[in-house]
């Protein structure tokens, strides 16, 4: 007679505590350095930080500023999905970051330069994505190129790239390409109501699709025979081929999936009016990073990358109402940080679990 699993031995409820216990020691770290810093304003602070919007009082202004938290969500779920898609089969996608900055490159030069209209812009920025993947696939699945090398290289040529491309729609005083309102007006993402629901014009339909894209992303990882291809690819690729299986089609459609997913959220980011791309920085944009810690918070289900990727926006918006006389500027990034860096212990938190669990039952 089979046994039956008790509840804290699913991978699931592992997954959510051991992201759960990486959030409290996370925040709890956060704290002690605020007390070394400020004894007397360290609790005051840390509670600033996680009451993010609630921070004012509640009404229009908390509703408005919790749409704009969900407003940067959005991205960050698409690339914590990119960087998570890939992950399961095998592949380290670090070059999300660059990808979404072709996303958001081609998105709105299309918008502001070819006024095409947003569902346009963003197939367009999804095959700029794609493309970039692509050319990471081919490079490992024919000459054996670690993807993480080729994605790194890649960033950098991507972000310049942009650069290029975006000097063109770029304000005459100012290093920010125009403003969509007024210049690209087809290009905004509608909002079907959003807007009025959380008194923000920047909340669109991006929300909604990027929830349900993660929802897509698991359905075709885990109940299609498509997804079952590539999951075999991940775990092991020669006895994939041996299977039957095309493993270097999958190594490259995977990526090129990743590099789209990456590319869409930059594009649901841009294209809603938000903020404007910075034409010459110098650095990748973090979106495309901060979704390798939502993939791992998250417990590697694209699922579980909605709630962790919300809550890493949540601290990373919350750290704007921290008191700057008494603490360091940097002590938000430093808490962010922190959580983000205990996320690489995910794993070894649930084989501590699941070996505490063992360890009882014997």
């Amino acid at each position: 007679m089979k046994e039956k699993k008790s509840f804290l031995d699913r991978p699931s409820v592992q997954a959510v505590l051991a992201a759960l216990i990486c959030i409290v020691l996370g925040v709890l770290i956060g704290f002690i350095v605020l007390l070394l810093i400020n004894p007397s304003e360290a609790f005051k602070g840390i509670c600033s930080i996680l009451k993010n919007y609630f921070n004012y009082p509640m009404g229009k202004i908390c509703v408005k500023y919790f749409g704009s938290t969900l407003v940067k969500t959005s991205p960050l779920i698409l690339c914590a999905l990119s960087v998570c898609f890939c992950y399961k089969v095998g592949l380290f996608n670090i070059g999300a970051a660059g990808q979404y900055a072709l996303g958001a490159g081609v998105a709105l030069f299309c918008g502001l330069s070819l006024k095409l209209p947003w569902f346009l812009c963003v197939v367009l920025s999804a095959a700029a994505g794609a493309l970039s993947g692509v050319l990471i696939g081919v490079l490992k699945a024919f000459r054996n190129v670690n993807e993480v090398i080729s994605g790194i290289m890649l960033n950098w040529i991507s972000l310049y790239c942009v650069n290029m491309l975006l000097a063109g729609v770029k304000e005459p005083t100012s290093p920010y390409t125009l403003k969509l309102q007024g210049h690209g007006n087809a290009a905004i993402l509608p909002s079907l109501g959003l807007d009025k629901l959380f008194s923000n014009d920047k909340v669109t339909i991006a929300i909604p699709l990027s929830i349900i894209i993660a929802i897509l992303v698991w359905f075709v990882l885990n109940k299609t025979e498509f997804g079952y291809e590539l999951v075999a690819t991940g775990y092991n690729k020669d006895a994939a081929k041996y299977a039957g299986m095309k493993e270097k089609k999958n190594i490259i459609v995977t990526l090129a999936i990743g590099g789209a997913l990456a590319a869409i959220g930059a594009s649901f980011f841009y294209l809603s009016g938000i903020a404007e791309w910075e034409v010459g920085q110098t650095s990748v944009p973090a979106m495309g990073f901060n979704g390798i810690a939502a993939t791992f918070l998250g417990g590697l289900n694209p699922i579980g990358t909605i709630f962790s990727s919300y809550f890493i926006q949540h601290i990373t918006d919350g750290a704007v109402f921290l008191d700057k006389t008494a603490f360091p500027s940097q002590i938000p990034d430093l808490i962010t940080a922190i959580i983000i860096y205990l996320c690489g212990f995910m794993g070894f938190i649930r084989t501590l679990l699941h070996s505490k669990k063992k360890g009882d039952n014997r």
